[in-house]
């Protein structure tokens, strides 16, 4: 008799995962009971990693390139930290963030014209987005060219100032590369390219240490020889990708075209919108270390801080990768009349990274008078970031949900309101309440980062709540509207829907 038992048990097994898939083109069924949560869990798990694996390799790849100059940095001295750091994170994030945003531009037009059959367009999208990015890159060079004066105005100590702004200088090249690197990334995530993506970069990252070992040590070359390396990285991770495109993406890429240069202005006006959208999240803890540089003791203040922004850098990244997989997920499920399927989704990834959170910030608390050893051997200096391990902790616990919440957002199409929201929880709550905490009250660094956590968390709360009242069924019928309203790829119709 067990046999037959065990037979019914596999059948319902299957039934219960059929009735959740359905055909591949209906909604899940509602789930009643553990074992169909059990059964839609590891199903959406599994798409859900499918996109975010691949994604998340990519972007902790790029992010090393960045962090591992900081790790050998502070093998050179605690001014050479600090001014490496400045440098990565107030100059080159101003024009990471600025420039990234722009091409996030692509990304909704290439979805268009992939999910339409239009695959010949994505190449013509792909250029006409390099032009953008590469007259803004030179707007962006007084930026580079001044960043010393810059610093100094905006309270850095004259020796950090000035190391900040001859490594600035240095890493100009490596600016240009942005321009061609964040279309190709765009133009081949709208193909689901993403292996070839991952393999660039995890090369890239093996051949980049290699070149900072032999550039700052065996040569002796110190901060210029950080530089160099960052710059041949970064335009080699940019080559390889359009090589690949020239060379093996024959459907989206065919050839240079002149059209790149039609509706040049309504393509502009989009990339704006996005960039605001992305830039006022990245800048904000950007704008931290700007006024740790005003505080006593500057050169620890930001050396040590520089340290626990670079931890908490790598699990950012990671759950940027997650960001861009349930973004991916729940546009795909609202455009294709799902509701259930894309608040499922949202449930399961969210409760994972809850998951993570909590076990990273356990881990940064377990280490927290060890890991800085990794970045110095000054032990004053080690010291500090044992003190403000707890609040990297905090952070990373929130950090955790924050940026995949906003990734529902944005795959939900609200990226208005969570702009309104990031710029009053982040500019009119955090920075400010940061600023008298370390300011007024006399707290430091910890007192400014206290602040901001304040402001982080307000808007996770908010983000939660919009989540919570969010009517899925409502929001198929929006996504339903916008796709009509979207139709024919008119970027100029885009562009006026974005500004409204």
């Amino acid at each position: 008799m067990e046999e037959p038992l065990l037979d019914a048990v596999a059948a319902s097994e299957l039934s219960h995962k059929a009735a959740l898939l359905g055909d591949g083109t209906e909604d899940y069924e509602p789930v009643r009971s553990f074992h169909e949560f059990r059964c839609m869990f590891w199903i959406e798990t599994v798409k859900l990693w499918k996109i975010a694996g691949p994604v998340v390799i990519t972007i902790l790849c790029m992010y090393g390139t960045n962090s591992i100059i900081s790790l050998f940095a502070g093998h050179l001295g605690t001014i050479e930290l600090s001014a490496i750091t400045i440098s990565l994170a107030v100059i080159s994030t101003f024009s990471y963030g600025l420039l990234l945003g722009m091409g996030s531009a692509l990304e909704t037009l290439c979805g268009q014209a992939f999910g339409a059959g239009q695959i010949h367009m994505l190449g013509i999208y792909m250029q006409r987005s390099c032009i953008i990015l590469l007259v803004t890159s030179f707007l962006l060079l007084p930026v580079y060219i001044f960043a010393t004066p810059i610093l100094k105005f905006l309270g850095q100590e004259d020796d950090i100032a000035e190391l900040a702004g001859t490594f600035t200088k240095q890493i100009i090249p490596q600016l240009f590369s942005l321009a061609i690197n964040f279309p190709a990334q765009k133009f081949l995530q709208a193909q689901r390219k993403l292996r070839v993506m991952t393999w660039i970069s995890v090369l890239a990252l093996i051949i980049h240490i290699g070149l900072l070992w032999l550039f700052i040590f065996g040569l002796g070359w110190g901060t210029l020889g950080a530089a160099v390396a960052y710059n041949l990285t970064r335009w080699g991770i940019a080559i390889a990708q359009v090589v690949y495109i020239i060379a093996w993406c024959n459907e989206g890429w065919t050839g240079f075209s002149w059209l790149a240069f039609k509706d040049m202005w309504a393509f502009v006006r989009l990339s704006l919108a996005s960039a605001v959208m992305l830039c006022l999240e990245i800048w904000y803890f950007m704008s931290m270390l700007i006024l740790t540089g005003n505080l006593a003791n500057a050169v620890l203040a930001v050396g040590s801080l520089s340290i626990c922004l670079n931890i908490n850098g790598w699990e950012t990244m990671l759950f940027v990768g997650i960001n861009v997989a349930i973004s991916v997920r729940v546009s795909n499920e609202l455009g294709s009349g799902r509701p259930r399927a894309a608040k499922y989704s949202v449930y399961v990834i969210v409760f994972q990274s809850l998951l993570m959170g909590i076990f990273f910030m356990i881990l940064i608390l377990l280490a927290k008078d060890s890991f800085s050893i990794l970045f110095t051997s000054d032990e004053e200096l080690q010291q500090a970031v044992s003190h403000l391990a707890y609040l990297l902790g905090v952070t990373m616990l929130l950090n955790s949900v924050q940026p995949v919440i906003s990734g529902v957002a944005i795959g939900g199409g609200w990226q208005a309101t969570v702009a309104y929201i990031n710029l009053g929880c982040y500019y009119i709550f955090g920075l400010p309440l940061g600023f008298l905490l370390s300011h007024v009250a006399d707290f430091g660094v910890m007192g400014l980062w206290g602040g901001m956590i304040c402001g982080t968390a307000l808007q996770t709360f908010f983000l939660l709540i919009l989540l919570y009242k969010t009517n899925w069924n409502k929001e198929v019928e929006q996504a339903t509207t916008r796709v009509q309203k979207w139709g024919g790829h008119d970027v100029e119709r885009l562009a006026e829907m974005i500004e409204e």
